[in-house]
C-alpha cells in the first residue's frame, strides 16, 4: 500500500498563489490528480495526469492552475494562482490504477492523502 501525502495548503487573499504538493511513496504506474471539496459541497475534480503524462483541468480552474509531476522526487505539485473565494475548500491528492485518467475522475480515485485546506478570502 502507498502512500500519498498533501502539504502547502494556507490562506491567501483573492488574487493571490499558492503552491500545494503532493509526496508519493509509491503509485509509480497509476494516474494521479487533486480534488477539493468545499464546505457543504461534493468533491470537485480539478486536475489529472495520466500514465502517459497527459494532463487535464478542470475548466473552472484552466488558465490559472498548473499540474507538474517530478518522477524523480515522486513529487506532483499543484500550483494555483488568481485564487478566488470560490476556490477555498480541502485540496486532496489521490492516485488510482484507471487508465488514461482525466480530471473528472480524480473524486472516485481509489486511494487518496489526508488533504489540506486553502482558504481564499475576500
Amino acid at each position: 500500500q502507498g502512500q500519498l501525502k498533501e502539504s502547502g495548503g494556507g490562506s491567501v487573499e483573492s488574487g493571490g498563489s499558492l503552491e500545494l504538493s503532493c509526496l508519493r511513496s509509491g503509485y509509480t504506474r497509476h494516474s494521479m490528480g487533486w480534488f477539493r471539496q468545499a464546505p457543504g459541497k461534493g468533491r470537485e475534480g480539478i486536475a489529472a495526469v495520466d500514465q502517459f503524462g497527459k494532463i487535464t483541468y478542470a475548466p473552472s480552474v484552466t488558465g490559472r492552475f498548473t499540474l507538474a509531476v517530478d518522477g524523480a522526487k515522486d513529487l506532483m505539485t499543484l500550483e494555483m494562482n488568481s485564487l478566488t473565494p470560490e476556490d477555498t475548500g480541502v485540496y486532496v491528492c489521490a492516485a488510482d490504477r484507471i487508465t488514461n485518467g482525466r480530471y473528472y475522475n480524480t473524486p472516485r480515485f481509489a486511494f487518496s492523502g489526508q488533504g489540506t485546506q486553502v482558504v481564499v478570502s475576500a
